[in-house]
């Protein structure tokens, strides 16, 4: 098996005098889609914030291919090849579709077949092209923050609640995405709520409680097992769509 892209060892996090990551332990593979469960609470997006170093891991080791980048600083891990677009999109509204993207491309230029490989799936992206991203709706600005993560290679992607008061139409405009993007060399670890989407596209899951992680295995495992489903999640999938 080759080594895991992203490996988590120990990480604890605190935030002012709370301590909400304690001691967690997450492997995700090469490849795929990795997704990350868990109660409200539990420590999913103070994860994501960690590994990106908008929050700094108190202790702990987080390797990056095979990098060390726990004491690095955000734009570092970007410049390295991680890619975050956070729950609350944060797009820059007064700025255009375009000028969002360009923003995001770290060769100071757009590959125009890339930008049309994003409006096969966001067609709205090129019919706001030039619109000011803060007159877009909210299911528009989470394609334009999902566009500007992947409008140029990056070998991991962390996205927060990608399908959160988006359009049934928009989410599966959204599954098609990443689904081609799983089968690129891209890897995606997933914070969603959404269980279609988590059952559809996972290949791997992990659920975090109280700041650690207490389950780790193959998503389809997961979704088969009411029981654990239960245990862990405190509901069962099937019946929370």
């Amino acid at each position: 098996m080759s080594e895991p892209i992203l490996q988590l060892s120990g990480v604890h996090t605190h935030i002012g005098e709370y301590h909400i990551l304690q001691g967690v332990d997450l492997t995700v593979p090469r490849g795929g889609l990795s997704v990350l469960l868990g109660r409200n609470g539990a420590g999913k997006t103070t994860t994501l914030r960690t590994i990106m170093g908008l929050w700094k891991a108190s202790a702990g080791s987080i390797k990056f291919d095979g990098r060390e980048i726990a004491a690095m600083a955000t734009p570092a891990i970007a410049q390295a090849g991680i890619a975050y677009v956070p729950e609350s999109m944060a797009v820059f509204s007064d700025l255009t579709v375009r000028e969002n993207l360009y923003l995001a491309a770290r060769s100071g230029a757009l590959d125009e077949a890339r930008v049309e490989w994003i409006f096969g799936f966001f067609p709205a992206l090129k019919k706001f092209w030039h619109y000011p991203a803060g007159n877009l709706s909210g299911g528009q600005k989470q394609m334009v923050a999902i566009a500007r993560a992947i409008v140029e290679p990056r070998k991991l992607i962390l996205i927060d609640e990608p399908t959160k008061g988006l359009a049934p139409a928009i989410i599966q405009s959204l599954i098609a995405a990443l689904r081609e993007l799983k089968a690129s060399d891209t890897t995606i670890l997933l914070v969603e709520q959404n269980f279609s989407v988590v059952k559809t596209l996972g290949d791997t899951v992990s659920v975090m409680d109280d700041g650690r992680v207490v389950h780790a295995g193959a998503m389809r495992a997961l979704a088969d097992d009411q029981e654990l489903q239960q245990r862990l999640l405190g509901l069962a999938l099937d019946s929370h769509q």
